[in-house]
């Protein structure tokens, strides 16, 4: 059912890439269009603070942006080990998808009686995100084209496309089901056998610009940064907490974690979180005569609906970023430099990148680069506190943080703060996922699990490990 090939790439494929720039293109002055600002001074010695947020991306930034709104006077520090969005925030498609429960389908099987709250408060949280970025002046490129869904499976019928668009419109979307010619009308490749374009809910930003743009306003609001100030430890002290640093500390009364794919200094979200590596690559910007070979005039964001997928976009030069497939973990979960090239996949990107597009053979690349995805077995965004209610974290957003961020750095000060809220009484909220298993059994179980899901993709037949690990809420998303 899958048309990527199973052969391995040729010399042709690799050599498209060989010569691609190692890293993010959203974080490359040169080419990505950002002015890199001087990094704020590591922390030295002791601070206090009210609040202390540890972690630089999307979930911090939002937080600290949050905690100012909510009173200017407050006094908050944040702490980051890189420069503010060197993780996943400044590494990832740069899809900004309204969902919390990581699509319609996933929610309803694990929230259905919050479904409906869920899907309200996504859809206002992004509209509140976009109307945050006109409010900040943040130039992220942000396009409001809608999503598309591309069906790879010939036999998938119309009737299934509509039943997933039926539930998208009785949560409020509006989309439209695309068959082949339609779907092959918006986008010029033979593997596409269908569509659903949701247009609700579903943007495309620059993802680089927009971390940096949230480290600006909330240097704007008078946090205080500090960047290469990697957090060890956190210590309960009787009127709040410290936050152990390499060269000081910081003394708060509330402390927020946003650290995500990092290893966690809350030793009991090691149970919850895998850290998962996805790698994109990049193109050169298309010539005018390739860009109109390739139709897509909506620029939709699209992801396919195999269970190893590839998502893919435009960027405002015309460029495509080509990611996803393949979903890597390594026993242990470690989050390094080392891990963020892998000739393999990089390998596997080009050969299908060619089978989508082959009007774009001998297309080069520009940019090659991995991260970590923090997934979580429930594949969205969940919470908790430790420390006597004094630390809260949100993390597991499992590749679908873009929009989310913002309300989990919402929540997570909510929880921190003991607001009492709509959010904060929610069982998707209160409950955590299913954990993980330890080592060996992770990689075990990860490895059989990535195993059966491409057979899955193969022969369209969900088999009996998917189906038990379904039963038990244990997912593994690649």
């Amino acid at each position: 059912m899958s048309p990527w090939p199973r052969s391995a790439p040729t010399a042709a494929h690799r050599a498209s890439f060989a010569d691609a720039i190692p890293r993010s293109f959203w974080l490359d002055e040169e080419h990505g269009g950002i002015e890199r600002p001087t990094p704020e001074p590591a922390l030295v010695g002791d601070v206090t603070a009210d609040l202390c947020i540890v972690g630089g991306g999307f979930t911090g930034l939002w937080a600290a942006l949050h905690a100012k709104r909510d009173d200017p006077t407050r006094d908050v520090v944040l702490v980051e080990g890189e420069t503010c969005g060197f993780g996943g925030s400044g590494r990832n498609g740069g899809f900004c998808v309204a969902s919390l429960t990581h699509g319609l389908p996933n929610g309803l099987a694990r929230f259905p009686e919050e479904l409906a709250t869920l899907e309200r408060l996504g859809l206002e949280n992004h509209a509140d995100l976009c109307a945050d970025v006109e409010r900040l002046g943040i130039d992220c490129e942000l396009e409001h084209t809608g999503e598309m869904d591309v069906i790879l499976d010939p036999t998938t019928g119309t009737d299934e496309l509509e039943e997933h668009a039926e539930l998208l419109r009785a949560h409020g979307h509006e989309v439209q089901v695309l068959d082949r010619e339609a779907a092959r009308a918006q986008l010029h490749s033979p593997v596409v056998q269908g569509a659903v374009w949701d247009r609700t809910g579903a943007s495309l930003v620059h993802p680089g610009k927009l971390a940096l743009g949230l480290r600006r306003a909330a240097l704007d609001a008078g946090v205080r940064i500090h960047e290469h100030t990697r957090a060890e430890d956190l210590r309960e002290t009787p009127d709040g907490v410290e936050v152990l640093c390499a060269q000081g500390r910081v003394r708060a009364r509330r402390v927020v974690l946003g650290t995500n794919a990092f290893a966690p200094i809350v030793r009991e979200l090691r149970r919850y979180i895998v850290p998962v590596y996805d790698y994109v690559l990049m193109t050169e910007p298309l010539t005018p005569e390739q860009r109109a070979s390739i139709g897509w005039e909506g620029r939709q964001g699209i992801g396919d609906d195999a269970n190893q997928f590839h998502y893919y976009r435009l960027t405002a030069d015309d460029r495509i970023l080509w990611g996803g497939y393949d979903a890597v973990y390594r026993f242990g979960g470690p989050v390094a430099a080392r891990h963020d090239e892998s000739d393999e996949t990089f390998g596997r990107l080009a050969q299908h990148f060619v089978t989508a597009f082959p009007q774009l053979e001998g297309v080069r690349f520009s940019h090659r680069w991995g991260g970590a995805i923090d997934t979580c077995s429930r594949f969205s965004v969940f919470f908790g506190t430790t420390h006597g209610g004094k630390v809260a974290y949100a993390a597991g957003y499992t590749g679908l943080g873009v929009a989310a961020t913002r309300f989990g750095g919402r929540v997570a000060l909510d929880l921190v703060d003991g607001r009492d809220t709509e959010a904060t009484r929610l069982r998707y909220v209160r409950e955590k996922p299913t954990p993980f298993p330890p080592e060996p059994l992770r990689s075990v179980g990860i490895a059989i699990t990535r195993n059966r899901m491409a057979a899955e993709d193969r022969s369209g037949k969900r088999g009996l490990w998917l189906r038990t690990l379904d039963r038990l809420g244990l997912g593994f998303d690649s």
